[in-house]
Parts: C-alpha cells; structure tokens; sequence
C-alpha cells in the first residue's frame, strides 16, 4: 500500500510526535499562522484561562526553543533542508509551548490524554468498543458525529496551500480553512506526501508515518487527537471511536447502509445513496497533479469516495487478515529490528503494518498483511496512501490496529 520510508524517518516520526504532545495538538493553530509569527518562528500563544503565554502564570506552561533531535539521520534520504516537514516543526516555529504537568495544547489549554478537570488531575479512561457491539442508537450517533465532523469549520487549526517557501519564508502566508474531518485527512496526506525539490524533480521514497518505527506511534496520537476534537465540536466528553475487528471476516462487514455504507446499485465503485457517506467528498487525492505544479493539496474537493471491496489483486492480498495473522504477530519480541524500514524480518511493527509475512514475519513486500490488506482489500480511496483517510472506514480499522 504504501510507499517507501526510510530509518531517518523515525527521528520526525518520533520528533512530531513529542511536537504533539507537549506543545501541539494540531498541524497549523489558525493564532500561529500569521506574518508576525511565521517571521519571528514563534508559536507562543496565550491561554484564554489567564492570557498568560502558555498559560505561564498559572503554571500550565512556558515559552521555550524547541529541542531537536541530535542523533544523525540514516542514509535513504540523500537531501537535507529540502523538505518542511524535516526537523518539525523548526522550518516554521522554533519557540512553541513547552507544557507542565498533565497540560497540553498549542497554548497548554489542554489536559494530557487519560486526564480531566480543572487542573487535568483526574485520571480518566475511556474504552473504545467493538462497532457491532453498539447500540443502535450508539452507532447512529457515531455516524452522526462523523457526519458533523465534515460539515463543519475547525475552529483551532488551519491547513498549509504552500511550502514555506512558497510563503516567501512566510512573509506570505498560505493557509486555509477546512472542516475538522477533512483536517486529518489533510494530516495524514501532509505526512505521507512527497518532497517537493524544485521544478518538476520529487522525491517519491519518503513517508514520515509509514514504513519506519514512528508508524504506530504517530497514528495513535493521530486518532487521540481524531477522537479529542470530536469530542469537543459535539461535548460529548465520552465519545471514542469504536473499531472493527476484522480478523477471519469474510468480506466487509462494515460495508452496508446500516454502517459504513453500502455498494452503489449501478456503479460498483461507489456507495450506495442510501448512505450518508455517498454524498461525501474527496480531498488530496491527486498526488501526480500536485507533484506536476510543485503544490500542496489545498483540499479541494475531487469526487466521491471510492470503494469496492474484495474486487482486489488477489496475488498481493489473497484474503482478510485471521485470527491465526494476528496471534503469530502478537508472539513476536521485537518491537524493531534491522533496518527498521519495510524490510524489516522478525520485526511486530512490520509484521503489524504488513510488509511482513504474518506467518513467519520474514519481509515481503510483494504481498500485503494485516494492517496493509485491509487498505487494499477495500480497492478505493482507502488503497491510496495519501487520501485514505478520506474513507470512514479508516478510523475504525486503524482504532483496530491501534
């Protein structure tokens, strides 16, 4: 499914997901991406509790430069101070808030995951539940929510439309509004995106959440975060995402109107009508139109989501993950192992991600497994790595995995 990472993505793996926990929970906060920010590399905003930077007077946080990794980075990527995403988030803030205690958040307004109250002292647990174990009324709010996701503004975070720069080293600044589902669409394809090296020249064999260490990491901030702003555009504090364990299913059990929605009458590449997800658009789909003008998806709609279960190429993903596939890699001991990247042998991550057999653990890339079968055995948007989040389903198969 997805295309070709490196070791030296761990470090920005690892480095954005320490950038997410301790001084943001979003790509772009809308108070940062502005001149007087972009030109001062600062992201310090005030929390609304006491106006304070990072809350700093009521000890929720400070301003301070951000800490980098010093390890050195692995030879797959033969560039350096090409690429925005190297380093996060340097190219654009390197003084954001460094929060306290169980404080997070762009402005340390937050309280950490597993914690609430006043001072995010009260530990917390919220359990996510299998999707056929739902009440009726549990799983048509949960499509409800989903719904009001795509339909309305993020009121924290903005998307970039341009590099830096193409932000003229941001005194131009290229930002938009987009709708809180759509957000993390566009986050999912900002990290997989490719790098833009100047005139028609990319660089396909990159990916900052795929493929290395970082993978299963990033995605559970990914969905914490996926899950913490559903929860506040809807107050329901409760609220998790459920799953869908697909071990030993025979064809997409999620794939009807009752769920996730159904196959088109007509055209077995769509949804049915009947579904509220018919009516869904698209966006950064088209990764060669963008590599073409040298742009960022801007996430503009373009069409339908696209589906059509089981109607894969057999040779690389014969059948949906079983029981016995996730027992075997769940026995394995280590979590990494050789060159941490997709020909990785006896490694859980690469074996959980896919690229390894799930019957021996030994790399093969030429098939898909587990985590990766799923992506492709949906045959649609949810196989293209940039735009798979645009499919639903993808929550629920990633809170799985997860």
């Amino acid at each position: 499914m997805l295309s070709c990472c490196s070791v030296s993505m761990l470090l920005f793996a690892l480095g954005f997901l320490l950038v997410i926990l301790q001084s943001s929970t979003g790509q772009f906060p809308r108070v940062c991406a502005n001149v007087q920010s972009l030109l001062s590399k600062e992201c310090c905003p005030p929390w609304d509790g006491d106006g304070s930077p990072c809350g700093e007077l009521s000890g929720r946080g400070s301003c301070q430069n951000i800490l980098l990794s010093q390890a050195p980075l692995g030879p797959q990527f033969p560039f350096s101070g090409v690429d925005d995403r190297e380093d996060w988030p340097s190219v654009f803030y390197n003084r954001t808030c460094t929060c306290e205690g169980n404080f997070m958040g762009f402005s340390c307004g937050e309280c950490k995951f597993g914690f609430s109250g006043l001072n995010c002292t009260e530990r917390q647990v919220k359990i996510r539940r299998n999707i056929f174990q739902l009440t009726a009324s549990e799983k048509n709010k949960f499509l409800a929510y989903l719904n009001l996701a795509k339909n309305i503004p993020s009121q924290d975070y903005v998307i970039a439309i341009g590099t830096y720069a193409q932000m003229n080293n941001g005194s131009n600044p290229m930002f938009r509004d987009i709708n809180v589902y759509d957000l993390f669409v566009w986050m999912h394809y900002y990290a997989s995106r490719d790098t833009l090296l100047g005139g028609s020249n990319v660089w396909r064999d990159i990916d900052f959440a795929h493929e290395a260490p970082g993978f299963l990491p990033w995605h559970r901030v990914f969905l914490l975060m996926w899950e913490r702003q559903i929860q506040r555009i809807t107050g329901d504090e409760n609220f998790t995402i459920p799953y869908w364990d697909w071990r030993d299913a025979e064809d997409c059990e999620v794939c009807n109107d009752e769920y996730m929605g159904g196959r088109h009458p007509t055209n077995p590449n769509l949804l049915s009508p009947a579904s509220i997800f018919s009516s869904w658009q698209v966006i950064c789909t088209q990764s060669e139109e963008y590599n073409s003008q040298q742009a960022l998806c801007s996430a503009t709609s373009e069409g339908p989501i696209r589906r059509n279960p089981g109607n894969n190429d057999k040779s690389r993903t014969p059948r949906l993950p079983s029981s016995a596939d996730v027992e075997f890699c769940l026995s394995l001991t280590q979590y990494e192992s050789g060159p941490m990247d997709k020909m990785a042998n006896y490694s859980f991550r690469n074996t959980l991600e896919g690229f390894a057999d799930p019957q021996t653990a030994i790399s093969n890339p030429a098939q898909s497994g587990l985590h990766n079968a799923l992506h492709i055995y949906m045959n649609g948007s949810m196989s293209q790595v940039q735009g798979s989040a645009n499919d639903p389903i993808f929550v629920l198969h990633h809170a799985f995995v997860d």
